[in-house]
């Protein structure tokens, strides 16, 4: 495959990214590859996790550097070293660098508000509420109707007497 850039020499260097969700692939010759800034993305046995990381983060490093650098009062991190190694101190940096990791946050997780593991159960219509008393000998007078049109009047009387039994109750 020849080089998507020159057009002239065999492509060594495939690059593939997906940058908010389109997928594309470059092929370059080392020249060009050289050329455009992708030779040292794997130096070593490694590449450096800080530099990618750092990409997340909202701020550039030249403005990172200055004369005061704030850090955190528990663990003594700055934001300049979260954003070298990609990792957070403690729990109080995030209290600390809110404003400056906010951004990044927001670009990474979609929200900033954790909702936890447990999903939100919702109980039935039935435990929610619980029925009055009235409310329950509505229901058995409707039952007691149905009961004497269908000339079940033993299951009648039982009603009855429950609807009596509830009525003196209260």
């Amino acid at each position: 495959m020849l080089c998507q850039n020159c057009k002239k020499h065999e492509a060594t260097t495939h690059i593939k990214s997906v940058v908010n969700g389109e997928y594309t692939q470059l092929h370059l010759c080392s020249d060009c590859a050289g050329k455009l800034g992708y030779t040292d993305v794997f130096s070593g046995f490694g590449f450096d996790l800080g530099d990618f990381f750092g990409n997340f983060f909202s701020k550039p490093k030249t403005m990172l550097s200055g004369s005061k650098v704030e850090r955190c009062e528990k663990c003594g991190m700055s934001f300049e070293e979260i954003v070298k190694t990609g990792k957070i101190g403690c729990a109080d940096c995030y209290e600390k660098f809110y404003e400056m990791l906010l951004p990044s946050i927001q670009r990474i997780h979609g929200k900033t508000q954790h909702n936890g593991k447990v999903a939100n159960v919702t109980e039935p219509d039935e435990v929610k509420k619980e029925k009055t008393k009235e409310e329950i000998i509505a229901e058995l007078q409707e039952e007691m109707k149905v009961a004497i049109e269908e000339q079940n009047f033993e299951k009648a009387a039982e009603l009855r007497d429950k609807i009596k039994g509830m009525e003196s109750e209260m």
